[in-house]
C-alpha cells in the first residue's frame, strides 16, 4: 500500500509556498548526471591540473561561454560535456567530484539523490569499470558519513542523507566518446554498429551486478541516454532483460527529442519503471507510424503509465533549453502530467549545464503551474517513494515515512 497516493483532504495543506518553505523541505533528485554537475570551480582547477584547454579559466567566463542560462540548440547544450567528461579521466578526479556533488546536494536539502553516469565514458587503460565505480562510490560514502554523524542529524532534528548510483548506457557512440568505445568498435570493425552499441550497453548490465554483488557497491538502477531518433530501444534489449532478471530496476531517457513511441518503446521493450524526461507524452504530432489513431494512442499511452504509477522524472528547466519550440514553461507537457495525476517528480538534469537546483525546479513549477500546497506535497514525496532506494522495502518505506514525517513538520513551522 502507498504511502501517500489517497489521503484525505486536510484543511491545514493550505500554506504559502515560499522559497525559504521550498528550501527547508527535504527532497530528492531522481534524475541528474554526474559529468552534467561538476562545480565550475572544480573543473576549472581540474583542467589546469591535467592541462585540458578550457576556452576560460573563470567561472564568469565559463557561464558566459559554455555554462549559459539559455541555448540555442542541444549541440550548444551539450558542449559543455566535452570539458566536464574530459576531467573525469582518473580516480582521484572521479571520487573528488562525487564529493563535492553530494554535498552541493545536502547543503539544498536534496536528502536522497540517485546520480546517474556513464562509466563506459571514464573507462580506459589503466581504469576498469570497477575503479570507476568504486572511486565514485568512495566520494558519495565520504560525504554521507561526513554529514549523517552530525549531531542535528543523530538527534533526528536533520533528516539523514542517502544516495544510489544510477548507471547509463548509451543509445550510440563513436570513437571519440571515448578510450573504451574507441576499442570496442576497433574490435568490432564488420559488426552493424547497432550491434556494437547493443554489446555494450549489455556488457555494462553485466559488470553492474557483478559490482553490486562482488563490492556492494549501492547500484540501483540502469538507463539508456543519447541520441533518441535514429537509435531506438530495441537494440538495448539484451541488457534490459538482463538487468530485469537481476533484479536491478531500470529507467530509460525516453520522449525528450522524440515523440510517445519512444515512451511506449522504453516501456514495452525495456521495462522501464520509470521515464527520463518523457516530455513528448502529450506530443500526438510526433507519432510516426501511419496506421493509428494518434491521440487515442496518447491517451491510452498516458492511461497506461497512469494506472501502472511509472514514474516520469521531470527536468523543466532542461527541457526549456533543448527544446527550442518551447517557447514558455506554462506550455511544458508537465501541466498534462499534473491534470492527470500521473506520478512525477522534478529533478534538476544537469545541475552545471542547466544552471538549475532541486529547489528552483520546484520553484519554477509551483510558480508556472500555480500549484497548490497538496498537490507539491504529492510530487515531492513521490521522489522517495518511487525511488529505487538501495535497501529492502521495509527500508525504504520507514526511509519515506521519516520524510514525510520531517516534511510535515517543516510544513507546520512555516504556517506558524
Amino acid at each position: 500500500m502507498d504511502l501517500h497516493d489517497d489521503l484525505p483532504e486536510d484543511p491545514k495543506d493550505n500554506v504559502t509556498i515560499t522559497d525559504a518553505l521550498i528550501a527547508e523541505l527535504p527532497k530528492t533528485d531522481l534524475h541528474v548526471h554526474l559529468d552534467g554537475s561538476v562545480r565550475i570551480g572544480t573543473l576549472i582547477e581540474l583542467a589546469k591540473k591535467q592541462k585540458l584547454e578550457l576556452p576560460s579559466y573563470t567561472e564568469s567566463g565559463l557561464r558566459d561561454l559554455v555554462f549559459r542560462e539559455r541555448y540555442a540548440s542541444l549541440g550548444e547544450y551539450l558542449h559543455g560535456f566535452k570539458y566536464t567528461c574530459g576531467v573525469m579521466q582518473d580516480t582521484d578526479s572521479l571520487e573528488q567530484i562525487a564529493y563535492e556533488f553530494a554535498w552541493d546536494n545536502i547543503d539544498e536539502g536534496v536528502c536522497y539523490v540517485e546520480p546517474r553516469f556513464a562509466p563506459q565514458l571514464h573507462m580506459g587503460t589503466g581504469r576498469t569499470f570497477f575503479d570507476v565505480m568504486n572511486a565514485v562510490d568512495r566520494g558519495f560514502r565520504r560525504a554521507k558519513s561526513e554529514y549523517n554523524s552530525r549531531r542535528e542529524v543523530q538527534t533526528g532534528e536533520r533528516p539523514e542523507f542517502n544516495y544510489g548510483i544510477i548507471v547509463s548506457a548509451m543509445r550510440m557512440f563513436s570513437e571519440g566518446f571515448s578510450e573504451y568505445y574507441r576499442q570496442l568498435l576497433g574490435v568490432h570493425t564488420h559488426a552493424p554498429k547497432s550491434q556494437v552499441y547493443g554489446l555494450a550497453s549489455l556488457e555494462l548490465a553485466r559488470a553492474a551486478v557483478s559490482a553490486i554483488r562482488e563490492y556492494g557497491v549501492p547500484i540501483v538502477g540502469f538507463d539508456l541516454a543519447g541520441q533518441e531518433n535514429g537509435y531506438p530501444a530495441s537494440d538495448h534489449v539484451a541488457a534490459y532483460e538482463y538487468a530485469h532478471k537481476n533484479f536491478l530496476k531500470k529507467t530509460v531517457h525516453a520522449g525528450e527529442a522524440y515523440g510517445p513511441e519512444s515512451i511506449f518503446q522504453a516501456i514495452t521493450d525495456l521495462h522501464a519503471e520509470r521515464i527520463g524526461h518523457g516530455y513528448h507524452l502529450f506530443s500526438p504530432w510526433l507519432i510516426e507510424h501511419p496506421d493509428v489513431d494518434k491521440r487515442r494512442y496518447v491517451n491510452d499511452l498516458a492511461e497506461y503509465i497512469a494506472n501502472r504509477r511509472v514514474t516520469i522524472e521531470v527536468c523543466i528547466t532542461s527541457n526549456l533549453q533543448t527544446n527550442p519550440n518551447l517557447k514558455m514553461v506554462e506550455h511544458h507537457a508537465f501541466r498534462e502530467m499534473l491534470k492527470n495525476r500521473l506520478s512525477a517528480t522534478f529533478c534538476t538534469d544537469n545541475r552545471t549545464v542547466s544552471s538549475t537546483t532541486v529547489s528552483r525546479e520546484i520553484a519554477l513549477a509551483v510558480r508556472s503551474f500555480h500549484m497548490n500546497a497538496r498537490e507539491l506535497r504529492h510530487y515531492i514525496i513521490y521522489g522517495f517513494k518511487r525511488s529505487f532506494y538501495p535497501g529492502t522495502y521495509l527500508e525504504k518505506r520507514n526511509y519515506t515515512r521519516r520524510m514525510i514525517d520531517h516534511y510535515d513538520s517543516v510544513v507546520e513551522k512555516h504556517r506558524r
